[in-house]
């Protein structure tokens, strides 16, 4: 049971405003809103001077457990989300092995309930033969389709095999859109490169546009709910523009698509910069901003993929694809609100409330009575470095080393209990299972 906490004079951000109230937590709820005496609650917060969010949840990480742990593991990963006021996530199905059976996805579920200091949930991966498993498995928040190159058993690439998971169920389907034989074709062609400039070549813009058409094409003819991940491409944006109003679709973005830029990105990070879809050059990046402000993308996730220094250390070619991201992404949209790109009002919207709505979570998103206790306070005056080696997740460094921003969490709250605070982890707070309302 979570101790009675009470947080004081705190101006609470919603997409509509922003309200300075008290707030009681009690038994991992938010109790009471409003004007608090404080003898209500056995701990007081001083809110003052600070920013009360809803936790924000992260419907895209890949935190490696099982099979992968060298890299991240699901204690590492909540932690490191845990630091950056992220309260809850969703973890994609490419681990070792697949998550593609009802008894792999009861597996992570328990190995959460003892790892994880944030609330959790995973997707199930589809393949070509388990169309059964992705109708029967219970509270998940979709049905993963990878159409591009990937590893394992979970590309999905042929057309008859897609149309017939988008004909059969209701369930959501979230898509890493990419065509698989752009891909080959472009790798054929750069097959003996160096230059890790080439990786947005190796998977181009033509290869996302087309596989996001097919995807939004299915959705449309069986109005099934469809979720493209990580978009990428102004022409997917402008596509999306006009196609989203025929179907349940929606769309997110990752902040290193907007944030950072080719070819310089490569220049400088060389492996380190390289992620499946591909970062782009700065006409896509700032399409993507523009889409996410204007409503044609609908919320940010992160696509947390980390890898050793070891494995990035290899060639192009060889080294493997994917960025941390889960710590910074809340600070990275604090400081655009501070520089005027946007309000918090709208970081609240892109990464609580929108998250919280798409994939239909109970009891989370909003700062309401009798919602879940799975709140960030966050100082916006405050001006951080990132820096390689002083971070919480396993593999220790980001992309925006060396990156300074103004805006971050200093406090941590899930279910009731403070899991973060002045840069310390409550690793004795467990994390529950997001409830999902099928």
């Amino acid at each position: 049971m979570s101790t009675p906490i009470l947080i004081k004079n705190a101006r609470c951000v919603s997409s509509k405003g922003i309200v300075k109230q008290d707030v009681l937590l009690r038994d991992g709820k938010i109790a009471q809103l409003g004007e608090i005496g404080e003898s209500t609650a056995e701990r007081v917060i001083d809110g003052t001077h600070l920013y009360l969010l809803p936790g924000a949840l992260d419907p895209q990480v890949h935190f490696r457990d099982p099979g992968l742990t060298h890299k991240e593991d699901l204690r590492t990963g909540s932690m490191a989300a845990a630091s950056g006021g992220v309260t809850s996530f969703f973890d994609m199905p490419n681990t070792k092995p697949s998550t593609i059976t009802i008894e792999g996805m009861a597996d992570r579920k328990r190995n959460a309930a003892e790892k994880c200091v944030v609330n959790y949930n995973f997707f199930i991966g589809a393949t070509n033969t388990n169309l059964e498993v992705l109708n029967g498995v219970e509270n998940v928040p979709g049905i993963k389709i990878f159409m591009g190159s990937s590893t394992g058993d979970l590309l999905v690439s042929d057309t008859k095999d897609l149309d017939n998971i988008f004909g059969n169920g209701s369930r959501l389907i979230a898509v890493h859109a990419e065509d698989d034989d752009i891909i080959n074709a472009a790798q054929e062609i750069y097959k003996n490169s160096t230059d890790f400039n080439h990786h947005q070549f190796v998977r181009p813009a033509d290869a996302a546009l087309k596989a996001t058409t097919l995807a939004v094409e299915l959705s449309i003819k069986y109005q099934r709910r469809l979720h493209i991940l990580h978009l990428t491409t102004l022409d997917e944006v402008r596509y999306l523009e006009i196609q989203k109003s025929k179907a349940p679709i929606s769309a997110e973005v990752c902040p290193q698509h907007f944030l950072l830029s080719a070819p310089h990105v490569y220049q400088k990070l060389g492996a380190y910069a390289q992620m499946n879809p591909p970062i782009r050059d700065l006409q896509h990046g700032e399409a993507l901003w523009d889409g996410l402000v204007n409503g044609v993308i609908d919320c940010i996730a992160t696509d947390h993929a980390p890898h050793t220094h070891e494995e990035k250390a290899k060639p192009f070619g060889q080294a493997p694809s994917g960025m941390p991201g889960v710590e910074t992404s809340l600070p990275m949209l604090l400081d655009r609100a501070n520089r005027g790109l946007c309000k918090i009002e709208d970081v609240v919207k892109w990464m609580c409330e929108k998250p919280v709505e798409l994939y239909k979570v109970k009891n989370k998103g909003h700062i309401k009575v009798g919602y879940d206790a799975d709140l960030v306070l966050v100082d916006m005056g405050i001006k951080r470095s990132i820096e390689n080696g002083k971070l919480w997740t396993k593999v220790n460094w980001s992309p925006y080393d060396g990156w300074t921003t103004q805006g971050w969490p200093v406090t941590t709250i899930v279910n009731g209990h403070v899991v973060y605070q002045d840069g310390e982890i409550d690793e004795s707070v467990k994390g529950r299972e997001v409830l999902i309302d099928a």
